[in-house]
């Protein structure tokens, strides 16, 4: 919700994320609500009334409800629907992490895998899936109540940048204050290195997601792409959605890669 209107979080279809970003920028709170256990009856019914099995792996229940739902949804249904498979995942990952996760099992998917070995690897190893990001604008946080008026300013004074990740119970959490945008990319780039598989001979996929700032996430893109001789392709830059950019507001550029489980 945002002035008052519904929009549904489609990938910047309905509300381009220029456009989203830029009212808030302007002063507005969108607000979010998760779906509902009717809203995934409905989608897990039309594959399961047609024979075919569910793998759900669900946005990170330390975030959101939604996982709750999803794993009511698929309750009621095992009941109607005994002869099928219908599995529900916590992810404990969100924004591209979300879509890192998702983008290893559709390769599993298409390399032959089963749901339940797809199923199993998930769950064994998502808590290796790294998230990393920083804010450089403290504006939403204030307005949203996340931080106190005096952070803010001083935070916005002294330019520093929270750099958080994402915990064992998928939940964000503040590691360190970082001074200077320079520095908190940098930074970013240097935690990668440290904690990816293998270091700079790192072979796996990473994306990145930015709040309105597309241009710092594609120096951090090139600054990888620079050091990283064998990554699995380009890296992937795109804009954080609506839903998860109406907490974080503009100005946040995140780092997804496969490596060291999470330490709390």
């Amino acid at each position: 919700m945002i002035d008052g209107e519904e929009y549904p979080d489609d990938c910047g279809q309905t509300i381009p994320f220029p456009e989203f970003f830029e009212r808030i920028r302007q002063g507005a709170m969108p607000t979010t609500s998760q779906i509902n256990i009717v809203e995934f009856t409905r989608f897990f019914e039309s594959y399961l009334s047609k024979g075919i099995d569910v793998l759900h792996v669900s946005m990170s229940s330390g975030i959101s409800g939604t996982y709750n739902s999803a794993c009511n949804a698929a309750r009621d249904l095992a009941e109607k629907y005994p002869e099928r498979t219908i599995r529900v995942i916590d992810s404990l990952a969100a924004s591209a992490g979300y879509g890192l996760l998702v983008d290893k099992m559709v390769e599993m998917r298409d390399a032959g895998n089963s749901l339940e070995e797809i199923a199993t690897f998930i769950e064994e190893n998502k808590k290796k899936l790294n998230h990393w990001f920083y804010s450089t604008d403290l504006t939403h946080f204030k307005r949203g109540g996340r931080i106190s008026s005096t952070a803010a300013t001083i935070g916005n004074i002294l330019n520093l940048c929270p750099f958080m990740n994402v915990s064992n119970e998928g939940s964000l959490v503040v590691r360190e204050k970082i001074r200077g945008k320079k520095k908190v990319l940098l930074h970013s780039f240097e935690t990668m290195v440290a904690k990816a598989d293998d270091g700079k001979d790192y072979n796996g996929k990473c994306f990145i997601s930015s709040a309105d700032c597309y241009d710092e996430a594609c120096q951090l893109a090139k600054l990888i792409e620079e050091n990283f001789p064998n990554l699995k392709g380009k890296v992937q830059v795109s804009s954080i959605g609506a839903v998860i950019g109406s907490h974080t507001g503009p100005g946040t550029v995140a780092l997804f890669f496969w490596g060291d489980d999470r330490v709390d």
